[in-house]
């Protein structure tokens, strides 16, 4: 089946539809006390989690045609099962738990389409902003506040930073290897502000023009990059691993991605400041 014959505006009205049932079903949560699990790699997880994957898994399953959906909720399916499917839905229902947890806000819902390896879909909701980031391939990339229409507009990575660049960093996972590539990059970069958020929000500020390079020097899977990948595509900006070459979904049995970069130009070669 090739991407010409899908639905793909109707798909991503109703992703973002779906995303944002999903984050009614976090927010009804993130009001009151719950309960936070430890999972095996020592992760939290919370019930706000699980009702949002349900949400996803019985709205996604309800389009035509069905596709498989691989959620970080219910990701035990074999590879043998999965290197078969060459175009799913992938998704992580509460991506930042630990910002959830802390209740700062900075947590999303994400929501992809992935064919032949590459995201062609994207849709990122951040329930307490009620601000969605939406899309797919030849449609645009948009910003909506609330869910009318007036609240879209389209945006845009910029093409080489005015003043000092702007550097997105993890809030919840710092990292030695962060410190030492801005240290190795500041010869030639020069002035730069670092910022921290959480989620994949860091990716959506890229997408809008608002950061340059959002640099990954810490462990994420696959489900957590390809809503906002897609995003961050469409706006004009790249999403590689550390020798530029583009991020792929699903060609291999880990769903652990490499380290990576997100940004929104090559003024500079990203890759330079890696250490040996």
């Amino acid at each position: 089946m090739s991407t010409e014959t899908f639905p793909l505006e109707s798909w991503l009205d109703e992703g973002c539809r779906i995303a944002r049932t999903a984050g009614d079903a976090i927010l009804a949560i993130y009001t009151r006390d719950f309960s936070v699990y430890e999972k095996s790699d020592a992760s939290p997880l919370t019930e706000a989690d699980l009702a949002s994957h349900r949400v996803i898994m019985r709205e996604l399953g309800t389009l035509k045609p069905e596709l498989p959906i691989l959620s970080e909720e219910s990701a035990d399916i074999p590879y043998d099962e999965r290197s078969r499917w060459q175009t799913y839905w992938l998704v992580d229902p509460l991506d930042g738990t630990r910002e959830f947890v802390k209740r700062n806000s900075e947590f999303t819902v994400n929501i992809a389409l992935i064919h032949d390896g590459r995201p062609i879909l994207g849709v990122v909701y951040v329930p307490v902003q009620g601000r969605t980031y939406f899309a797919a391939r030849g449609l645009g990339a948009y910003r909506q506040d609330g869910s009318g229409q007036d609240g879209i507009v389209a945006i845009r990575v910029r093409t080489r930073a005015e003043g000092p660049l702007k550097i997105l960093g993890s809030r919840s996972h710092s990292s030695r290897l962060l410190d030492e590539y801005l240290a190795k990059a500041a010869p030639d970069i020069g002035e730069y502000e670092l910022v921290t958020k959480g989620s994949s929000l860091k990716f959506c500020l890229v997408a809008e023009g608002a950061a340059d390079l959002y640099p990954r020097f810490g462990p994420t899977s696959e489900w957590d990059t390809a809503a906002a990948h897609a995003i961050v595509l469409e706006a004009g900006g790249e999403v590689t691993d550390m020798n530029l070459d583009e991020l792929v979904y699903n060609r291999k049995e880990s769903l652990l991605n490499p380290f990576f970069f997100a940004f929104g130009h090559r003024q500079y070669d990203w890759s330079a400041f890696l250490s040996e």
